[in-house]
């Protein structure tokens, strides 16, 4: 049985180009889902696996995330003083759930090099990454399923979803060598972006792995691909090819917020589900009678 995970790394180093003009100055992984920027979520979902140890993977112009998850004693102190104790509770839980460290990737080299910037922080143990535009509902529960997989069989693990033929040029797609429980696969093969015609199936990867520490050796003899970048999902072939690596086809929904369309529609879904903001229903309606 593998040693109990503990640690979780969440790459946010990217330009999020897909947003501009929103991103210029601004983080994409900090652009507000209703009243929390995206990266909470992950943060928050992280800590609801039992994973509190989060190293957050970030690159220049990226300060605000840092900003974020710091103590702000002039705003706690206001807050305490205008009787807003929910908000300062709110602001104040995440800072004492979870342990989170940085470090920054000094050039976009692709995710599979920025996983390379965890390697001294996990110090040899097996880790989850979490990618920081990438939201899934409900949260934690994939992930605590990607660990007892990986605790079970002590290989490496990616949750995975069925998408529509029409998109599977947008995702690692696998091809699955067995089902080895409901809804668990043992992988055979993982194309990057395939055509439609080349896709084996219609599981992609959907942004959450239970990584192994041999991974960073693995990382350094992948060579750089299209625009010079490491790959992650080359390095999980692999692992494929090895025999350790598995699939969990989770139950939920994933939500990607690093392009204008889904960014607004994931908006509106998690709008539509708080109770604490009534009307919106009937105000979407109403915009839409109007189209």
């Amino acid at each position: 049985m593998a040693q109990r995970l503990k640690k979780a790394v969440i790459p946010a180093a990217g330009f999020g180009t897909r947003l501009l003009p929103a991103t210029k100055a601004q983080p994409k992984e900090m652009l507000p889902i209703v009243d929390r920027p995206a990266i909470q979520y992950v943060v928050e979902e992280a800590i609801a696996a039992h994973l509190p140890d989060i190293l957050i993977i970030t690159g220049k112009g990226k300060h605000a995330i840092e900003d974020h998850f710091d103590r702000n004693f002039e705003l706690e102190e206001e807050l305490g003083k205008s009787d807003k104790r929910e908000a300062l509770e709110e602001i104040r839980e995440i800072i004492r759930k979870a342990r989170l460290h940085y470090t920054r990737q000094n050039e976009l080299l692709g995710l599979g090099d920025a996983i390379r910037y965890a390697r001294d922080h996990v110090d040899k143990e097996s880790f989850a990454v979490l990618l920081g535009d990438t939201l899934l509902r409900p949260s934690g529960s994939c992930l605590k399923e990607l660990v007892a997989i990986h605790e079970r069989t002590g290989d490496a693990v990616l949750a995975v979803e069925e998408v529509p033929a029409d998109k599977v040029d947008r995702y690692g797609i696998l091809e699955i060598e067995s089902q080895t429980r409901d809804r668990e696969f043992k992988v055979k093969r993982i194309i990057e972006k395939p055509s439609v015609e080349e896709a084996p199936s219609r599981l992609a990867a959907a942004g959450r792995y239970i990584l192994l520490p041999e991974i960073f050796e693995i990382l350094d003899t992948v060579q750089p691909g299209k625009n010079n970048e490491i790959q992650l999902t080359d390095a999980l072939q692999i692992l494929a090819q090895q025999g350790r690596l598995h699939a969990y086809q989770f139950e939920g929904k994933r939500y990607d917020v690093g392009n204008k369309t889904d960014y607004v529609l994931t908006t509106l879904e998690y709008a539509l589900d708080r109770p604490d903001l009534p009307g919106i229903r009937e105000a979407v309606h109403e915009i839409l009678k109007g189209k």
